[in-house]
């Protein structure tokens, strides 16, 4: 009998908010995260836009010796631990550290730290690259640094799988639980990529949107999409065993029902055109909860706002949901807060979340004419009020990995 898993801990810093009320009061309001790039002079860039987190200080959660020791992928992933841990109420004094783990991804890790050492390499040689290069910049010291910090010393894992990392990371740290490994995970993703190569790659391989204005730039499944606007920062939770939840009396958000993960194995980038890989990750979700596709409610699509990715993520839920496709709600949260690339799917998870236990879908900002073959309904204006009892989030990465992690109303 596989053991049930909630949700008890919120944490996130995103362009909208440096917490979970501000993030999703945000969502609410149709606030848009997306604005010129500041963090370098993008005079010689086609991409002027991306979203920013703002008024991020990392003294604000971990002592500033602590912080110069990590690059800020790992400050956003421990900022974003530290209130959901908080949130959760979990007191570690009275918990067997070694049955609480981690499972925060990144996508990348650090440019910025290669960036500066290589620099350093190119102009004053090798002896004078910094000592600790490596660990700041590997994409695992997310996770290693929120196991340093909180004292965590159960199973501490990184999945790396470019935007699918953070739906992975929770689904993987659910699988954990289930079997028993882990009573408590601390779950999801950090990114930090606003950088030069970073902005620069992307746009070389024509990802990006090189749109100027900060309100239509992110327009997922709009007929003038014309690319992902870059953003960056962490959405993590606590996930639980139920009974051990139950114990000690903590607040839960949600149940965590079902998780499926598959590869098109068809493109490096291109996700496969007749959505079945990301319908395969969806409907095994579904199987793995128990339940049908008419018990979906809601939808927090991947909806990069690139042409491939709306259109055939589109014919994936048409496949995977048949005659519900249609009366389901979807949108996409990175039509205000930008894409967040391995943090996305912690975020997102967030946002399905708060939906459940707020009733409320938000819209898709940005949209205004659906483009060819989107014709389903993507919360077009307004966002909506409504009972939401199961949603899927769905993430889609580079190397065709699918990922989709359904979340339930918990009974």
């Amino acid at each position: 009998m596989s053991r049930r898993v909630v949700v008890t801990g919120l944490g996130a810093i995103t362009p909208i908010g440096n917490d979970v009320d501000s993030f999703w009061n945000g969502l609410k309001e149709n606030q848009v995260g997306i604005g010129p790039i500041t963090y370098f002079d993008t005079a010689d860039y086609k991409v002027k836009l991306a979203a920013q987190v703002k008024d991020f200080n990392p003294k604000d959660y971990m002592d500033p010796k602590a912080a110069r020791r990590m690059e800020l992928f790992s400050q956003y992933a421990v900022a974003a631990a530290k209130q959901a841990l908080e949130d959760s109420g979990i007191d570690m004094s009275k918990e067997n550290p070694y049955r609480i783990g981690a499972a925060v991804g990144s996508g990348i890790g650090s440019l910025q730290a290669f960036e500066r050492d290589h620099k350093k390499l190119l102009e004053k040689g090798p002896s004078r690259v910094n000592p600790l290069l490596v660990p700041l910049m590997i994409s695992n010291m997310a996770a290693g640094n929120v196991g340093i910090q909180f004292g965590l010393k159960g199973k501490n894992i990184n999945v790396v799988t470019a935007c699918a990392t953070g739906t992975h990371s929770i689904g993987e740290a659910f699988r954990s639980i289930q079997y028993g490994e882990a009573d408590v995970m601390v779950a999801g993703g950090a990114e930090a990529s606003i950088c030069p190569i970073g902005v620069a790659g992307f746009t070389s391989l024509t990802a990006l949107s090189s749109c100027e204005d900060p309100m239509q730039a992110s327009r997922p499944f709009d007929e003038n999409r014309d690319g992902f606007v870059m953003g960056e920062g962490s959405g993590v939770v606590v996930l639980e065993e139920l009974e051990h939840a139950l114990a000690r009396g903590a607040k839960i958000y949600a149940e965590v029902g079902g998780y499926g993960a598959t590869c098109d194995a068809y493109h490096i980038t291109s996700p496969a055109e007749d959505g079945s890989g990301a319908a395969m990750a969806m409907s095994n979700a579904i199987k793995d909860a128990g339940l049908t596709p008419s018990d979906i409610d809601y939808i927090n699509a991947h909806g990069t706002s690139t042409h491939h990715n709306d259109l055939f993520e589109t014919k994936a839920i048409k496949l995977a949901l048949g005659d519900q496709a249609s009366k389901v709600k979807i949108n996409s949260t990175k039509s205000m807060i930008g894409h967040l690339l391995g943090a996305a799917g912690g975020v997102e998870f967030i946002v399905c979340v708060k939906s459940i236990q707020d009733g409320f879908i938000h819209a898709t900002a940005g949209l205004k004419q659906e483009g060819e073959g989107c014709d389903l309904d993507y919360t077009k204006g307004q966002g909506v009020s409504m009972e939401v009892n199961c949603a899927i989030s769905n993430s889609l990465g580079f190397g065709g990995h699918n990922a989709s992690i359904l979340v339930k109303k918990y009974r």
